[in-house]
């Protein structure tokens, strides 16, 4: 019969695909509960106000009209919406798609049990593959997961969250438009149970078997896969335990899977007493915290509380003088196996020969030591007993206080036993990869031994005092050949073939009287221990090895351990070699593994590397976590260096009187530093002695580890003394994981907000805005200075940025630039939509840029009446300026500051990085010169869309300061009506409250009424620089419109003067060409140039 997990075998294939992905899932599931963005939990007050609309539960499928509409009503919750949208959508379709798949998992399952059923694969029942040991296997595998499954998204992923993103991912996606979609049979699955994870929160009626019933599966599948798990090893794991007091630990995976597969038949639990007491007195006879699957601990005296039957067969288990005996049992063990183990790993105590002939006594010590391990520390871990459920408290006291628990004894054992396994297993390794060779040489030094003795006895070679022997030649010569014929393959037969020949030699010397020649006697003597050492290699088996690996499983420490971090740190800190201890510890772990890939990897599943990488990724995470103590305690005691040489140690002058020479040498500090520096050493060398090691398929370079662990700790702290210190008392969100700056190994620590503010980068920024504002200073551009509006006294310049670099460095007054980037973008969205949702919506408001478009066309020509045209306008439209007035300054106000920063930053690349700024001048002006050229000859080179040139050079050239910010368009716009109009409107709405200054230029009339000018323009500019530039050329007309007609006007009224508002019109003419750094001729086209050559003469 054809192997059932051959490749040609599709029934066998089929289950095991279905199966390898189950593990996956379960993977994916673990990895995404640990992104689960905050927001959809709704825990705080200002997450309801602001998100309770926009995020439901499955009460929005009873009426999606009436949201809908709630949110349409509201054009504020709109746009909360979209963006709520886009910053999380790529994560709601992540955990759709792990939803989904369990969801087609239990499906896939049941067609397969269907197609079992009809027929499909020839010559198999579901009979027929319970028969067989892999299909067996499979099976109860293939329900359990599935149980897994549904028990783990209840316990990570809580069954409100639950709902609530699967509603969003409804209404974000495409895929309730979807035909084939099955999101409501997803929903019906995974709709909330009413369970909660918290410690004290009341278990639902019927959980979890009715959660499990939510998907039919067949009952006859089911009760055949508990009557396997039952009654069958399905493992063949008690080989490996021989004893049966280990019958249960043996048992225990196995036991976890009945555990998950009797929820899908609860009538078992809670009427059928016969089997429920066979269950326990077979699998948990003296345990009561098992592990399901990849450390997640289950209390069966709680889980098992609401079923009648399982809890009396249970109550036998729980008796106390039962739990004493257990207790008290193990107490012993770990009594006398800590000294036997600490002896065992004595230096050179464990040598070959030792290992050969006490294998049997070495496998025994190991099995002892990891029973002893697993069942303290299941049975005293403090997440597997609820503190609000006093008899688990009871039992939880009892255990603690008849095995005179202690955890340190129980770490220390842990880690002897780790030590020890690792040192056996590496040891066995060995001597396997080297049995045949070592067998083969044995051989033949027995056989030559052989040959040279039938020479002795026949006389010809000289040794003293033996008598030619020509029966003993041929004897001898026999028993050389024999030894030869021995055949490696064959080690049954040669075993027993080996013994004969040690027998056969024992004899010889006895019948021959061969005693009394010494030489002969050390011939057959030194034989007859090659012939035992053969008989030892060939028995060198990589059962040993299966035994081993079996016997020293820790999966269901993967949590658990967790408990004892403290103890590991603290004896990191005592004694830093701790580590190399540490290390075969964490190979233990890994061995964990083995568990979730075992099936992945049969079926060469593609899930392999990635499910991989999650759990090696979470060990060493935690590797990290342990070992970060080092760094820890590495500037710890830094800190208590800088502290002596601050303030204890005094500096030595450099002429100093000799009575005074033991008042400066103040060798009690000194002593203090030495010892401390010295302390810093040890710390790094103990970390350093544990070598590069594989954890899972991450390699892990202690060096590497050193260095991420003090770039970790520098960083923490770097951050904290900038949160602490950045703190001033004036009067597009991006997740975690999507950061390319942030990183899981070295994390940017967060602090709770003192402001809006996520970091220290956005309090300076917003203070920096803040000092700067334009409504209470006043910008001079030829000094780029700040002046206070009202005392005139200096606020700020531009000095400021130099201090800031030498703080913070380039990459911090980059960060800041980046900052003031992201804050335009936003002003200038915010902006767009209050002209379009508020300016543009307000009828009397666009009947007055209609009435004004009329009057001004054509634009060439001259506005009849203008003063009373334009005041009209301006006093019509006057309450929609404030809020414009605002935005625009505002943007204005940030693009000076981006400036300023780009000066600086410039100015610093030129000095420190004279190459760097050279070469990225020439690589731009070679690039603009080259897609100018293209653009005249569309034949020349193009970089193409998918080439990252020109954005990884944008990077480099804003990090050296090498661009104009005035040029940069942030924001993407549509055409509006009406928009160039607004903005003359606006401009010379504001010109009133402006005036000339010749040493100054235009300054604010009132300080009460404050207007800043260089803000003002800045802002006009960068708003018209994000739309087409034929709205830029109307915006100019109009304003050469205006000059040209209050001059008509001024000139034909004989007015001498020319008109305050015309001048601030040609000053705003004139610093746009000087700002946009345009030919003067752009202004020309608009007013006459006599009038801009003369009209600084007559101020």
């Amino acid at each position: 019969m054809v192997d059932f997990l051959a490749e040609n075998n599709l029934c066998g294939q089929a289950i095991l695909r279905i199966v390898s992905r189950g593990n996956a899932i379960i993977a994916e599931l673990l990895r995404l509960s640990d992104f689960i963005p905050t927001v959809f939990r709704l825990k705080d007050k200002s997450d309801q106000q602001k998100y309770g609309d926009i995020i439901c539960d499955f009460s929005y499928f009873k009426g999606p009209e009436y949201y809908e509409g709630k949110l349409e009503a509201k054009p504020e919750l709109q746009d909360l919406d979209e963006e709520f949208r886009e910053n999380n959508i790529e994560i709601l379709s992540r955990f759709y798609l792990a939803f989904e798949s369990v969801h087609k998992y239990i499906v896939d399952l049941n067609r397969y049990l269907d197609d079992l059923y009809e027929g499909v694969y020839i010559q198999q029942t579901l009979e027929t593959v319970l028969l067989n040991e892999d299909g067996k296997q499979l099976l109860c595998e293939a329900l359990y997961l599935y149980g897994v499954m549904l028990l783990v998204i209840d316990q990570k992923i809580e069954g409100e969250v639950r709902e609530r993103m699967l509603v969003s991912y409804y209404r974000y996606s495409a895929a309730r438009s979807s035909v084939d979609s099955n999101l409501d049979d997803i929903c019906k699955l995974l709709r909330s149970t009413g369970y909660s994870s918290q410690p004290g929160a009341k278990r639902p009626a019927n959980y979890p078997e009715s959660y499990f019933q939510r998907v039919p599966i067949s009952t006859t599948f089911i009760s055949m896969v508990i009557g396997r798990l039952r009654s069958d090893d399905i493992y063949n794991q008690v080989s490996a335990y021989p004893l049966p007091e280990h019958r249960s630990t043996a048992l225990a995976n196995q036991a976890a899977m009945l555990y998950v597969c009797l929820y899908f038949s609860p009538s078992i639990l809670q009427t059928q007493q016969a089997k429920m007491r066979e269950i326990v007195d077979k699998y948990f006879p003296d345990n009561w915290v098992i592990s399901i699957y990849m450390g997640i601990t289950v209390n069966l005296v709680e889980a098992w509380e609401p079923y009648k039957a399982a809890k009396t067969a249970l109550n036998y288990t729980l008796d106390s003088a039962n739990i004493k005996e257990q207790a008290t049992r193990y107490a012993a063990s770990m009594e006398s196996l800590r000294p036997q183990v600490q002896q065992l790993l004595k230096e050179g105590f464990l040598r070959e020969e030792i290992i050969l002939d006490n294998i049997p006594k070495l496998l025994n010590c190991l099995r002892d030591c990891n029973v002893a391990i697993r069942w303290l520390m299941l049975h005293s871990a403090e997440s597997a007993y609820d503190p609000n459920n006093k008899r688990l408290r009871q039992i939880k006291d009892q255990v603690l206080n008849d095995s005179k628990y202690n955890p340190k004894i129980l770490f220390q054992l842990l880690l002897d036993t780790a030590q020890f396994e690792f040192t056996l297993k590496e040891m066995f390794k060995q001597m396997l990869s080297e049995k045949q060779i070592k067998w083969e040489s044995y051989k033949k030094e027995g056989s030559e031994r052989m040959t040279e003795l039938a020479e002795v006895f026949s006389g010809v070679k000289p040794l003293t005092r033996v008598e030619k022997n020509e029966n003993l030649q041929a004897w001898f010569r026999e028993i050389s050949k024999q030894i030869e014929s021995l055949n490696y393959e064959d080690s049954t037969a040669a075993g027993r073939k080996t013994v004969q020949l040690i027998q056969a030699l024992v004899e010889v010397q006895e019948f021959h009287q061969l005693e009394s020649n010494l030489q002969v006697c050390q011939f057959l003597a030194d034989t007859r221990k090659f012939l035992h050492h053969m008989i030892r290699t060939i028995n060198i088996k990589e059962e040993v090895l299966i035994t081993m690996q079996i016997v020293g499983d820790l999966s269901y420490a993967w949590q658990i351990i967790d408990s004892f971090t403290s103890i590991m740190q603290e004896s990191i800190r005592v004694n830093p070699s701790m580590v190399t201890k540490l290390r075969a510890t964490f190979l233990k772990l890994a061995s964990a593994l083995d568990l979730p890939l075992l099936r992945i990897n049969q079926a060469n599943s593609a899930d392999l590397l990635s499910v991989s990488q999650f759990y090696s990724g979470e060990l060493v995470a935690y590797v990290r976590k342990v070992l970060q103590i080092i760094p820890e305690s590495m500037f710890t005691s830094l800190a208590k260096i800088i502290k002596l040489q601050i303030h204890d140690i005094m500096e030595v002058p450099t002429r100093l009187d000799k009575d005074k020479l033991k008042d400066f040498s103040q060798l009690g500090a000194r002593y203090e530093v030495a010892k401390l520096t010295h302390d810093i050493s040890i710390f790094t060398e103990g970390i350093l002695m544990m070598k590069t090691t594989l954890v899972g398929i991450i390699k892990v370079d202690p060096k590497q580890l050193l260095e991420d662990g003090i770039r970790k700790e520098l960083v923490k702290r770097v951050a904290y003394a900038l949160h602490k210190g950045l703190i001033f008392n004036p009067k597009a969100k991006i997740q975690d994981w999507q950061s390319v700056h942030q990183s899981t190994h070295i994390p940017i620590p967060k602090f709770p907000s003192v402001d809006e503010s996520a970091t220290f980068i956005g309090r300076l920024c917003r203070e920096i805005l803040r000092i700067t504002d334009p409504k209470v200073t006043c910008y001079i551009d030829q000094m780029n200075t700040w002046y206070d509006l009202k005392s005139h006294q200096e606020v700020t310049n531009n000095r400021l940025f130099s201090e800031i670099q030498n703080t913070l460095g380039t990459f911090g007054l980059n960060g800041l630039d980046r900052l003031l980037c992201f804050m335009i973008v936003k002003e200038l969205q915010n902006f767009l939509t209050m002209l379009q949702k508020t300016i543009l919506k307000d009828k009397a408001v666009v009947d007055v840029f209609k009435t004004m478009l009329t009057a001004v066309n054509p634009v060439q020509g001259i506005v009849a009446n203008a003063s009373k045209v334009y005041a009209s306008a301006v006093a019509k439209s006057q309450k929609i300026w404030g809020p414009y007035l605002e935005a625009i300054m505002k943007v204005g106000q940030m693009q000076i500051l981006r400036q300023q920063i780009a000066n600086e930053l410039n100015y610093s690349c030129k000095f420190d990085s004279k190459h760097l700024a050279a070469a990225l001048e020439n690589l731009n002006k070679s690039l603009l010169a080259d897609i100018e050229a293209h653009y005249q000859d569309p034949s020349l080179p193009y970089p193409k869309e998918d080439n990252t040139l020109l954005y990884e050079i944008t990077a480099y050239l804003e990090a050296a300061g090498i661009h104009n910010p005035l040029n940069k368009i942030y924001i993407t716009t549509k055409r509006l009506p009406y928009f160039p109009t607004i903005n003359f409107l606006f401009i010379i709405a504001q010109l009133p409250k402006l005036q000339y200054n010749k040493n100054q230029g235009m300054t604010c009339k009132k300080a009460t009424d404050p207007v800043d000018w260089p803000p003002l323009v800045l802002g006009m500019l960068t708003l018209l620089k994000q739309f087409h530039s034929r709205y830029t050329q109307q915006f100019l007309a109009l304003i050469g419109q205006f000059i040209r007609s209050v001059m008509e006007q001024c000139t034909s009224q004989k007015i001498p003067d020319m008109p305050s508002d015309v001048v601030g019109a040609l000053m705003f003419l004139e610093d746009y060409v000087k700002y946009t750094k345009l030919s003067r001729k752009v202004a020309e086209a608009h007013v006459p140039s006599f009038i801009f050559d003369e009209f600084r003469t007559i101020l």
